[in-house]
């Protein structure tokens, strides 16, 4: 849909879709791309696989986190990769499969005759297919020596007798995936890169979530120095009795940042939880060197929570290993919204309050 389209029935649209069910709008679907695809199970059953390994597996241990593979699930990695052989134009780049969804990186190298939409139908209808065959016909037959029928219906002859309950087979409506995808446009440097690393980290930080649940779960309203959070990560890092303000002047030279990074780096070394929304250059350097040293920090984050809401990147190690808060003092603020200097003002007011706790 274009933005004119969208526009003209905008104010008949109702309640906005869920991220799973919206496109880009302005975005030619149909031409050269590449996108990162996330699909997910009917009622998020975990049917392509089971979890494996500890997320703290030393890498070539035997014990790094992996799916081991249902063979719905090793049906289904097929599948995407014979994308091409209904679809020419497409060329898969990579897969990761998870218990109850996946995430595939598609390439459409050239003008397609048909939009991006229809070759994701086309995919889920073939894996609709193997869900039957493979786990729908293993449910109870009409043989009548099953257990679901009655003894009337055991006494009926073959082509009069009743079927039994449709729960008795678990077939529900056929259907694998849940309704829509989910899709991102590439469209900067090394951001290829970092798709690659999401889809190959995606068991560990799974694994991660599911080790330590209490430091992934949104809190929403803690009241902290007469402020209200949404909170994800170690919230008792708020107790600890030594934490440092990060504020860093934006006029500060690189060589007087290197000098403030090592200064408050040795400060959280002896105990300190370093506390900023790391808003100058200099205030994001050091928040950066103490997650790369794994320091304790409070993020003060200016993008509001939902129930939803996870740690991306690095901050989901840190929060496994109880060294990360992040703290959003607003609702509903959206990453697209620039910060003002009153925003930055308070920002900073909030990281001295809770220093001074």
């Amino acid at each position: 849909m274009d933005r004119k389209t969208f526009e003209q029935h905008q104010a008949f649209a109702g309640e906005r879709k869920p991220s799973m069910l919206r496109r880009c709008l302005d975005h030619d679907y149909q031409g050269r791309c590449m996108y990162l695809i996330t699909l997910v199970t009917e009622g998020r059953r975990a049917l392509f696989g089971e979890l494996t390994g500890r997320s703290d597996a030393i890498v070539g241990s035997g014990d790094e986190p992996r799916v081991a593979l249902t063979p719905l699930g090793k049906e289904i990695q097929n599948l995407f990769h014979d994308i091409p052989q209904w679809h020419s134009e497409v060329q898969p780049i990579a897969i990761q499969m998870m218990p109850d969804h996946l995430h595939g990186i598609l390439f459409v190298k050239e003008e397609m005759e048909h939009h991006l939409g229809q070759v994701i139908s086309g995919f889920k209808a073939g894996c609709n297919k193997a869900y039957r065959r493979i786990v729908q016909g293993k449910a109870v037959s009409y043989d009548v020596a099953t257990p679901h029928h009655t003894p009337q219906q055991r006494q009926q002859p073959t082509g009069t007798r009743e079927r039994p309950p449709r729960s008795a087979y678990n077939r529900h409506h056929g259907l694998l995936f849940a309704s829509g995808y989910n899709d991102r446009l590439l469209l900067r440097a090394g951001q290829l890169e970092r798709w690659l690393n999401y889809l190959k980290d995606n068991p560990r930080r799974l694994l991660a979530k599911r080790e330590h649940p209490d430091l992934f779960r949104v809190q929403f309203g803690l009241n902290v120095a007469g402020q209200k959070y949404t909170a994800i990560g170690n919230r008792f890092l708020l107790n600890r009795p030594v934490k440092r303000q990060v504020q860093c002047s934006r006029r500060l030279s690189e060589d007087e940042i290197d000098r403030e990074v090592e200064r408050y780096l040795n400060e959280a070394r002896l105990g300190a939880v370093l506390v900023s929304p790391s808003i100058s250059e200099g205030e994001k350097r050091v928040m950066r060197a103490a997650l790369d040293a794994h320091l304790p920090l409070i993020f003060l984050s200016p993008v509001s929570f939902t129930a939803f809401t996870k740690p991306g990147g690095e901050f989901i190690e840190s929060c496994s290993r109880a060294d990360l808060l992040i703290l959003a003092p607003w609702e509903n603020r959206a990453a697209t919204q620039r910060l003002t200097r009153q925003d930055c003002l308070m920002l900073n007011d909030m990281a001295k309050s809770l220093c001074e706790m």
